[in-house]
């Protein structure tokens, strides 16, 4: 019989932490906004004050160069220029060439969509995205995923469907401390992080509906259907006597080693004042929802888990507002039951799976997590067709031996290249090199910001 479920940590400090995030979020800007304030002519008149000339902004469309304007200067050098402007397309097809430590080298083909939806100019742009693809690891992954506001946000529909073989590397349960003598919890916690590889199919299907409530504010409900079969843990040798950290926790709490189905519903609140989904030079975005798994929708376990994200992004320049600080937060806790060992909060377990770089995805985990990442966006050349970024970020997590979550933190740092890959959609080319602890470190290439 599986034993309770995980040790709770204060209650009081993980909803406290949360709690400051969302404070922090709903913080006031101070730095300048894209639209310039209206001057005050009578003060001006009074004092016989002129003005001060504003110089004009750089992020007009017409001053912007990206991949598409590359092409047509290497192919069609002397193409005269269209005597009707045409609107520039939203959709971006390249191959899917990337790399990073979770998957090796991976080579497909990947398009991103972006298209505000209506004429209703308090619309938000909808996107959606799809990749087909083979990595250097033998992982095969295909994805569509969309995020689509309807006229004036009177609903916004948020989903993915994933179709996967795949390898997922393993270092154990926590946060990289242990502090018990028992050999089991040693080999659960895995201090050293040896690391380990779970081969396995990966079936996920998600979909929520929100509503718009009130401006910027909506509330929303949906399904989760995580999916797991064929799952090889290759370290564990004699299955009768577990000896990896995967077959430790599946025997402890319940669950088959060889497959298992982690289904649930959704309900969330969603906060969102970001000026753009691909990449927002100013706003807000905050979500909290509750999880519940369910016997009776297929799950193999019940288990009732909460999340919360938020987002904050200043524009620190009114002639160039790609200046940027961007601060995120993500957290998880399971309340309830217990979730499948490849299902756990962790690194990179956000719905986009782009935080913690610098660690593969699972790197840490826990069924309490806390994470948090601030990031500097800047424009390289004029015509904003080069930007870059330097981030930080840290990570923290309770685990089976006592330590408790905000008790210890793993940090990761790095920085990366941008490239305008459609200035319609500000899609960037995103190339990033990240480290972390334990000699962590790797190569991260992907389409749009990490948050």
């Amino acid at each position: 019989m599986a034993k309770k479920h995980h040790t709770t940590c204060s209650k009081f400090t993980f909803w406290g932490i949360l709690l400051s995030g969302i404070l922090l979020t709903g913080l006031p800007s101070y730095v300048y906004s894209q639209v310039a304030a209206p001057a005050d002519s009578l003060k001006e008149d009074s004092l016989r004050i002129k003005p001060k000339p504003v110089r004009p902004r750089t992020d007009s469309l017409q001053n912007q160069y990206d991949i598409g304007n590359l092409f047509k200067d290497i192919f069609h050098p002397h193409r005269k220029a269209d005597s009707v402007q045409k609107k520039p397309s939203g959709i971006t097809v390249i191959p899917n060439v990337g790399a990073n430590p979770s998957i090796g080298f991976q080579i497909g083909i990947k398009a991103v969509a972006g298209r505000v939806l209506g004429s209703t100019p308090n619309t938000l742009m909808s996107v959606a995205a799809t990749s087909a693809s083979i990595t250097t690891k033998g992982i095969i992954y295909f994805y569509v995923n969309h995020n689509v506001f309807t006229p004036g946000n009177k609903w916004n529909l948020q989903g993915s469907l994933v179709a996967a073989k795949t390898v997922t590397p393993d270092f154990g349960l926590g946060i990289g401390r242990s502090p018990s003598n028992n050999p089991t919890d040693q080999i659960l916690n895995d201090p050293q992080r040896k690391g380990y590889a779970l081969h396995s199919q990966y079936y996920n299907f998600r979909e929520r509906v929100y509503k718009q409530v009130a401006h910027d504010l909506f509330v929303g409900a949906g399904v989760s259907f995580d999916i797991r079969r064929k799952i090889e843990d290759r370290a564990a040798g004699d299955q009768s006597v577990p000896s990896t950290p995967y077959y430790i926790y599946s025997e402890r709490y319940g669950f088959n080693p060889n497959s298992y189905s982690s289904n649930g519903l959704m309900f969330n609140v969603e906060y969102t004042s970001r000026d753009n989904q691909n990449r927002a030079y100013k706003g807000i975005y905050a979500d909290a929802g509750i999880r519940i798994n369910q016997t009776w929708l297929g799950s193999t376990r019940n288990a009732t888990v909460f999340t919360a994200d938020m987002r904050k992004y200043w524009s620190l320049s009114r002639r160039n507002p790609e200046h940027v600080l961007a601060f995120w937060n993500w957290g998880a806790a399971v309340l309830s039951g217990a979730m499948p060992y490849l299902e756990l909060p962790g690194t990179a377990k956000d719905p986009s799976l782009r935080s913690g770089r610098g660690y593969t995805v699972g790197y840490f985990k826990a069924p309490q997590f806390y994470y948090s990442e601030l990031e500097y966006r800047f424009p390289i050349t004029r015509n904003k067709f080069l930007s870059g970024v330097t981030f930080a970020n840290v990570q923290t997590a309770n685990d089976e031996t006592g330590t408790k979550i905000f008790q210890q933190w793993q940090p990761g740092a790095g920085g990366g290249l941008r490239v305008l890959f459609n200035k319609a959609t500000r899609t960037n080319l995103c190339l990033d090199y990240a480290f972390g602890r334990y000699g962590a470190k790797g190569f991260f290439l992907g389409l749009n910001e990490a948050f």
